[in-house]
């Protein structure tokens, strides 16, 4: 089984020793994909409503440019910084998804990077 990394320019760039995302075998796992908009690499501002939306456009990037899509996850974990913003995330969340949504965990988390309240890795099948 071979390695592929996955890079668009449709999503923020790595900022550390890292991939996007990797592509092994018939999964696509992707790095914590934070709110920051491709272009400058900045924060987006707006609250958690806007950076829930961002973090979900670059994971469809990231995804679309590996092969798999946003319905071909089958694990998703999100980070939040205050676990209020709970429904207001699930209310956006469920806007991406057509037919079964993945699996998934929420986690409460002290801080993230980029100062984000949001973070989504996933997990996702590839096919041919």
């Amino acid at each position: 089984m071979k390695k592929e990394v996955i890079m668009t320019k449709n999503a923020p760039a790595a900022f550390g020793p890292f991939s996007q995302a990797v592509k092994v075998g018939d999964f696509v796992f992707t790095s914590g994909i934070l709110p920051l908009d491709p272009a400058s690499g900045k924060k987006v501002s707006g609250g958690i409503e806007n950076e829930t939306k961002q973090t979900l456009e670059n994971l469809r990037a990231i995804l679309e440019t590996s092969g798999s899509s946003l319905n071909e996850i089958v694990k998703a974990t999100i980070f939040l910084t205050d676990m209020n913003d709970f429904e207001i995330v699930n209310s956006i969340y469920s806007k991406y998804f057509s037919g079964d949504f993945p699996a998934r965990a929420a986690i409460g988390v002290n801080e993230l990077a980029k100062n984000a309240k949001i973070e989504i890795q996933s997990i996702s099948i590839y096919h041919d």
